[in-house]
This record gives C-alpha cells, structure tokens and sequence, in this order.
C-alpha cells in the first residue's frame, strides 16, 4: 500500500480464524508495506484477531500470515522483531514505569543495562520522564496507555501493531502518540494501528484497511473513504465543563448542522464538514474558557459506509 518498500512486510493469504462456528476473519488477502496503516473498524469487526494473528498469538484456520518474510505461527525468534501494544491493561501495577518497561525489554532479549537505559529513553518519549517511578497502578487511564506504548516500541522492533491506542488519552497525550505513530512511520518502521474511528487513523495515515465482519471491505486512500461519509451527516462528541457555553459560540459556524446535549457534560454536534469543524471546536473552547476533555467521533456515521459498501459494492472493493 505504501511506496516504501517492494517487498511488504505483512503478507495475509486467504486467512480465515474461526471459533467454532463463530468467524473472526474471513478470507482476508492483503499486502501491507513499510510506514503507518490504518486498520478501520466498528467494535467486532475483527481488527483485534486480525493483530492477533499477525504477532503469532492466533494461529489461522486457513491460509498463511507472513511477517517481515517468514511465517509468524511457531516462530518465537521473530517475536523480538515486533511491537505490541493491545487495547486492554496488561501491565503490573506494583512496578513502576521504568521497572515494567524495562521487564519487558529484557524479555525482548535486551540485557540489563541496556533494557534500563533504553526504557528510560521509551518512556522520556512518551512523556512520562518524571513518573517513571512511580507505580503503575497509581497510573490514569492515559498514561497507562503510554506505557503500553513505551513497551511496545523499547525493543526498536521492525513492525508495530497497536490496538485502539488512543483510548482513555487527553488531548495532549492524544497528539503526542499521533505524533510517535508518524514519527515511526517515517522512520521506515511497519505501523498497523487499530481504531473504530475514522478521524483517528486520518490523523495518522493516508493508508487504509476497512474491515467489517471479518472481512476486508476496501483499501488503498483513506481521502476516498472520507468521501463516502461525507456524504451522511458526520457527529462530534464534546466532553467538556460547559456545553451549552460552546454550543452558543459553535451554532454560529456554517460548518455546525445540528446540536444536541446528551449529557449535562457533553455536546453533540452534527456536521458535513467535519474538516472545518474539528479545528473549530478547541479554537471556540480557548476563546470562552471552556475546558474539553475528549474529543471522539461516534460510530454510526462510519456504520452507515459500512452498510453503503455491503449493500452497492459487496465485500473486497478498492478505493485507490
């Protein structure tokens, strides 16, 4: 999909995984190359079995994964040559920062000296210099993403597969991980990164996988995505300490269609120009003094292409 390398670093052929009689992934071919790829979905589309069977922790019912070219399922040699961040906690919250990032770059094969030094370095880059001794699970939500990913990058790995990792991350934590994500991408790395939401992954990547019920549904440019759902109404959710202050400064935009209050905390904005609208809402929150927490995009304006590419075109269309 990128032009970065002839040779792509994840290779999927025919790869279905089942449970029982349930589907995880069906019939997936794709081609993946060097820098960042978006993997866009609903809840249970299957992007995390995708991750799972990329990183050899799945092995397919049928087909083949090939990573960095060699098989993945068996190949314990290879796992040192990939970074993994998943969506859920899975730290230990009696060490600190630095005593888990480092844990897991030994088991990476690092030696002592070296797993400490370079966690120090992972964890300076995520911005979490100064509690790196404290507990983990003294941690928030977001900065225990961030340690999720400074375990997942200390290693220097080739290919990184991130799950949702945005998830629980202000707005500041959310720019400096979008940041590390191109930053990687830029530096020749293979970048897969999960999201159910569509203007996450268009911060991150140009380069996309759709999939919905376990099968890849499109392809290729994200900006051919963005077309199709802007044909439908597009929804901004507002999280912030005064909704109805900002919703009187955003009603003026042309780029606000309709308003909503879901909850005494949060605002719900209707737009088809989401583009002008995103980079509105924070500049009006400065200007007036109102403080947002999260910024997220609900999935229904994506369920509706999702419905409008099963219906018109079917599975397995390209958007180039």
């Amino acid at each position: 999909m990128s032009a970065a390398s002839t040779t792509p670093a994840v290779v999927c052929d025919h790869v279905s995984k089942w449970y029982g009689r349930i589907v995880g992934v069906n019939d997936i071919n794709a081609n993946i190359n060097a820098g960042v790829t978006g993997l866009l979905g609903p809840n249970g589309a299957g992007k995390s079995t995708l991750l799972r069977l990329l990183r050899g922790a799945l092995r397919p019912s049928k087909g083949k994964v090939t990573v960095l070219g060699e098989g993945i399922w068996g190949n314990r040699a290879l796992l040192a040559r990939i970074g993994h961040c998943p969506e859920h906690d899975g730290v230990y919250g009696d060490l600190s920062g630095l005593e888990f990032v480092t844990v897991m770059a030994r088991l990476s094969g690092m030696d002592a000296a070296s797993a400490e030094k370079r966690a120090g370095e992972a964890l300076d880059r995520l911005g979490l210099a100064d509690a790196r001794h404290r507990p983990v699970g003294q941690y928030s939500k977001g900065m225990r993403q961030r340690v999720k990913l400074a375990q997942a990058i200390v290693h220097d790995p080739e290919l990184l597969l991130f799950d949702e990792p945005l998830t629980g991350c202000d707005p500041v934590a959310r720019a400096a991980v979008v940041k590390l994500i191109r930053d990687l991408g830029r530096a020749g790395k293979t970048v897969i990164v999960s999201s159910h939401i569509l203007h996450e992954v268009e911060s991150m990547t140009e380069e996309i996988l759709l999939i919905y019920k376990g099968q890849v549904l499109a392809e290729g440019n994200v900006y051919r995505i963005r077309e199709m759902i802007d044909e439908h109404p597009h929804q901004i959710r507002v999280d912030c300490d005064n909704p109805r202050a900002l919703a009187s400064e955003a009603v003026r935009d042309g780029s606000v269609h309709a308003l909503s209050f879901p909850a005494d905390d949060a605002l719900l904005i209707e737009t088809r120009d989401p583009d002008s609208c995103y980079p509105l809402l924070p500049r009006l929150a400065l200007e007036h003094g109102v403080k947002i927490r999260a910024l997220t995009s609900p999935d229904n304006n994506l369920q509706a292409v999702f419905d409008y590419l099963t219906r018109d075109r079917g599975p397995k269309g390209v958007a180039q």
